[in-house]
């Protein structure tokens, strides 16, 4: 069953028409990544596939519209990383990835483990202990990552909504986060990223999908996405297309 499938979505605010007429799926084992300016609706497209904005046009999880399920089922298939998280207790680390755990019951060493496990794949395990409030910017991060991580169940397929998930990290850090995240589609699930690194998106993507003011101009491989007539376009004059050495994969400088 195709995770996402999004048919002519459309949203308005006050005048402003922040998404026209969007058609998207994302299947089961694909990492998609949309890439624009500043402003061309990437958020407001994620925040509508995860019922926080009103649309108009049809989304479909899992081939069924979000009426159709019942929340607590829908948490165990959706998993969702904004922008920004602000949580504002100082909860020990390892207990705000647990919340990820919440719609799945078990036993408790079981649930221990798939913590354990989330954490170790975003490299936060040595900071279970850390208040949250005291970890720097891509601490935090990193363990949002692991708690979205943790709703995942890898007996049946989910939908991984992330927005710019990288924004905080170092490259090291950039570049095993999104190992991970390639992982995790590669177990089945899909997902949806917003990135602003051309360079990480053309290196990890399934498919990249360029959106501006509010619509999709194109999606397909890197070396079809990443051209100079589609960087001039959205960006402007400034970035310049290279090729990798080794991999032949699109570079923007």
């Amino acid at each position: 069953m195709t995770p996402l499938q999004l048919e002519q979505v459309s949203l308005q605010l006050g005048s402003r028409r922040l998404l026209d007429d969007i058609q998207l799926e994302v299947a089961a084992g694909e990492l998609v990544i949309l890439l624009g300016p500043n402003g061309c609706g990437k958020s407001t497209l994620l925040q509508a596939i995860a019922g926080e904005r009103r649309h108009t046009g049809q989304i479909r999880l899992f081939g069924q519209t979000r009426a159709q399920w019942a929340a607590p089922r829908l948490a165990r298939r959706l998993a969702v990383l904004p922008q920004h998280s602000d949580l504002r207790f100082d909860f020990p680390a390892e207990s705000v990835v647990a919340l990820g755990r919440l719609p799945w019951p078990g036993p408790r060493q079981a649930q221990a483990t798939i913590i354990r496990r989330c954490m170790e794949q975003m490299d936060v395990w040595a900071l279970r202990q850390a208040p949250y409030l005291q970890l720097s910017g891509g601490e935090r991060q990193r363990v949002h990552l692991a708690r979205v991580l943790c709703q995942l169940a890898d007996e049946e397929p989910g939908l991984l909504l992330l927005d710019e998930p990288t924004s905080a990290l170092d490259p090291g850090h950039q570049h095993q986060v999104l190992q991970q995240i390639q992982a995790v589609a590669r177990r089945g699930h899909g997902v949806l990223m917003v990135l602003h690194d051309l360079n990480l998106a053309s290196r990890y993507a399934d498919r990249l999908v360029l959106m501006q003011q509010g619509r999709l101009l194109a999606e397909g491989s890197a070396e079809a996405i990443l051209t100079v007539d589609h960087l001039a376009r959205l960006y402007g004059p400034g970035p310049e297309l290279w090729h990798h050495p080794l991999t032949g994969r699109p570079l923007v400088v």
